[in-house]
């Protein structure tokens, strides 16, 4: 197959390449599960629209703050409650882009409905009209088991020993968020930000009994819960590393149902810039054999 003659042609393929490649790396922007109520919103004047609107405003200007806010917005004749939550692990800026993005998807998922909950896996949000029916926080909102199962092995002992560490670390003081591994599982949970430490643990103890019961022998999964989630991985070659050494601050992307790598971004990020070096390298040599050819033309 021949290059493109024009360097310029080249590049721009080059760079829709590094796009792609780029908007693989934001796996915390994957959607989980969306969660829409089925009575429409009637609003003919207007006013919830602008309440939601209002409230929207307010949750991504502080989700580059916080990792949790909960507010209302609207009057006392259209008042909308609403919140956001990161994922412990995310920094401030991934905190901000994964939530300034969930108003458009919101509205594309659910449109305009009552109450509307929409979970990528390193953020969610919610809003719901005042008086909205709630439900018990131990609630399950959505749950994803590998298909791929594993037998034999003391799996099932090594996942239980990690979410048995998962649970233990829940009563410390680590703002509802904790990450623990036993060889080769890693698992993950976090809490609503309100929650408190008792009924946090016990929220997560409840989603650890039914991954156990749900999952069964499954490589991976998720549980989530309406005021808890948690998630295990199982890694053939042992958890990679972190690099921090607390247990409640980890570097690790949330693990997947697919039980994919949590060193992705790093993954992507070598990809990167072998692509950048090997591509600039070849318009070098494109540039070099296009002034040659016109050399050899005069």
């Amino acid at each position: 197959m021949d290059f493109p003659r024009n360097p310029l042609s080249f590049f721009r393929l080059f760079l829709l390449i590094l796009a792609i490649f780029a908007a693989s790396a934001d796996d915390y922007t994957t959607l989980v599960y969306k969660g829409c109520a089925n009575q429409p919103l009637s609003d003919p004047s207007g006013v919830y629209s602008q309440a939601i609107s209002s409230l929207y405003g307010t949750l991504i200007a502080q989700s580059s703050k916080a990792k949790y806010f909960k507010t209302t917005a609207g009057t006392s004749q259209s008042t909308i409650n609403g919140l956001f939550q990161c994922r412990g692990d995310l920094s401030n800026a991934d905190c901000y882009n994964c939530v300034s993005g969930l108003p458009v998807l919101t509205d594309k998922l659910c449109g305009s409905v009552i109450a509307a909950r929409v979970q990528l896996s390193g953020c969610y949000m919610l809003y719901e009209v005042a008086g909205f029916q709630q439900v018990s926080g131990m609630q399950m909102l959505y749950k994803s088991c590998s298909a791929t199962n594993i037998g034999g092995a003391g799996f099932e002992e090594k996942r239980d020993t990690a979410l048995s560490s998962l649970e233990n670390g829940m009563t410390g003081n680590n703002n509802g968020f904790y990450t623990a591994s036993y060889e080769s599982v890693f698992a993950l949970g976090q809490c609503e930000g309100d929650v408190g430490v008792s009924d946090c643990v016990g929220c997560v103890q409840n989603a650890v009994q039914r991954a156990q019961v749900e999952c069964g022998s499954s490589i991976s999964g998720q549980i989530y819960l309406q005021k808890c989630f948690i998630s295990y991985s199982y890694y053939p070659n042992g958890v990679p590393k972190k690099s921090s050494s607390s247990s409640s601050s980890s570097s690790y992307t949330s693990p997947s149902s697919s039980g994919s790598s949590p060193n992705t971004g790093k993954t992507v990020a070598i990809i990167l810039g072998g692509a950048a070096g090997v591509g600039f390298l070849v318009i070098c040599l494109l540039f070099a054999r296009g002034l040659a050819k016109r050399k050899d033309d005069h």
